[in-house]
């Protein structure tokens, strides 16, 4: 099919730049992989399920009522089941290459004269002993398995790692029925403390949060991390202990905590393989715009996560900020974003920076990791062998994965590139992948016929 705009992704960012530009005249389609939109933030329960008050697994719903109700009344192409791998640059156009379905199998195409990326984010992941048994879940897929199948994943649950996502995991598994043996939360208190007047906003939530984890009786344990997982064929326990102010553990501090779920998470990690394949510039690890939320690639925008970690009322605020700048390029008509969304763009991102700061994991973590550890789940690779790479002299995650195949996997090494930067003493950096996700061959075989040979 052919647009004037594509948008991928139908988050939060996704869904209000959808709606801005198609507000001003642009022809829109909406791509995303789910079953339906609204992005992990706004994940829904099948219809099948039968849910009676899908508003009490979510935060802000009214929002996601004006977002599904603007879409439907919108002339918005809403295209679900589409998983992007590939984004075309033309002299002209781009095209966007997806394939369908569950199965992922059969190609589709969208021609547009403009692409907003709002790929959103993923968690990330650092390994510790134990992390891999069944029963150790990320926090963010703990709330997706609640959210979007309305099923919790155990009875006895502790959720640790750092970051504000911790709190509404462990509040909704309380309200689920999960028996919480306590939230482990590595920074302090008075990280939060000294960014008190940017994230002031952020109060009320926070609030709520902390009365629903009195009311079901849920122990907080700050500046504290889980040592290890234990268990033969499933997770039966935790030991966590308390950090020092350097980020070390402090001996003699260790408890254990029997439970059938861990839910770690520590904080997300932008999606930036489709805008790296377009060539647009990143700033850090994520990707660079200007006011307009352009990037440095002429016909491409970019809102949401892919920009930054930010949660979903910066993401709302960016993304109609860049629907609207898009819209405008378009039609070669001035930009005309509200002035509300550049003034919450401008307040929300001061939040973002300020939990981004309050919220980093422990400083020495990687000393917890026994050589045994496995760090590169897909090709089973352990940190003794991460370690040993170093000690042959690799200095980077390009290096390690020649001498050991860490991230020659299915990720491609998104779930370990961050510790194995980490063990190698160094900030991690992001990897250029030809493709967003894996492809089959044979997809590749019929578009290489259909172009004929070079």
């Amino acid at each position: 099919m052919r647009t004037d705009l594509v948008v991928i992704g139908a988050g939060p960012a996704g869904l209000a730049a959808a709606l801005a530009a198609s507000a001003r005249g642009v022809r829109v389609a909406l791509v995303d992989a789910a079953s339906a939109p609204g992005g992990q933030f706004y994940r829904q329960p099948a219809a099948g399920l039968g849910a009676a008050r899908p508003e009490a697994l979510h935060h802000d719903w009214r929002t996601w009522e004006r977002l599904r109700d603007g879409l439907a009344a919108s002339a918005v192409r809403v295209l679900t089941e589409h998983h992007v791998w590939c984004v075309e640059r033309t002299p002209e156009s781009f095209t966007v290459h997806s394939l369908l379905g569950p199965d992922q199998e059969e190609p589709a195409e969208v021609h547009a004269r403009a692409v907003l990326l709002a790929t959103g984010g993923y968690e990330q992941v650092l390994p510790f002993p134990g992390w891999t048994l069944p029963g150790v879940v990320t926090a963010g897929g703990a709330q997706a398995m609640l959210k979007g199948a309305l099923v919790v994943p155990g009875r006895r649950a502790v959720v640790a790692g750092t970051g504000p996502l911790l709190l509404p995991v462990a509040t909704g598994l309380a309200a689920a029925g999960v028996e919480v043996a306590a939230l482990v939360e590595s920074a302090a208190p008075g990280r939060l403390a000294r960014h008190a007047p940017a994230l002031a906003g952020k109060l009320p939530e926070g609030a709520a949060h902390a009365a629903r984890l009195l009311r079901h009786r849920v122990p907080v344990l700050t500046r504290h991390t889980v040592v290890r997982a234990h268990g033969d064929d499933r997770l039966t326990g935790v030991t966590v202990a308390a950090l020092d102010a350097e980020g070390r553990v402090r001996p003699g501090t260790e408890r254990h905590l029997p439970c059938d779920t861990l839910a770690a998470g520590h904080g997300m990690l932008p999606h930036t393989d489709l805008a790296q394949s377009l060539g647009c510039r990143l700033d850090g690890l994520t990707v660079a715009v200007d006011p307009e939320q352009r990037t440095d690639v002429p016909g491409v925008w970019a809102a949401g996560e892919a920009t930054g970690i930010g949660g979903a009322a910066l993401a709302l605020a960016e993304g109609h900020i860049a629907g609207c700048s898009a819209a405008a390029h378009l039609r070669g008509t001035a930009p005309g974003p509200a002035p509300a969304a550049l003034k919450a763009r401008t307040k929300l991102r001061r939040s973002a920076a300020a939990l981004e700061s309050a919220y980093q994991p422990p400083a020495h973590w990687t000393e917890q990791l026994t050589d045994d550890t496995v760090i590169c789940r897909c090709e089973e690779v352990t940190a003794g062998s991460v370690r040993e790479a170093l000690d042959l002299g690799a200095g980077d995650e390009r290096t390690v994965k020649l001498l050991s195949r860490a991230g020659m996997g299915w990720c491609q090494g998104r779930m370990c590139g961050t510790a194995i930067a980490a063990l190698a003493g160094r900030a991690p950096t992001p990897a250029r992948r030809p493709f967003a996700r894996p492809v089959p061959l044979g997809v590749l075989a019929r578009q290489h016929s259909q172009e004929g040979p070079s």
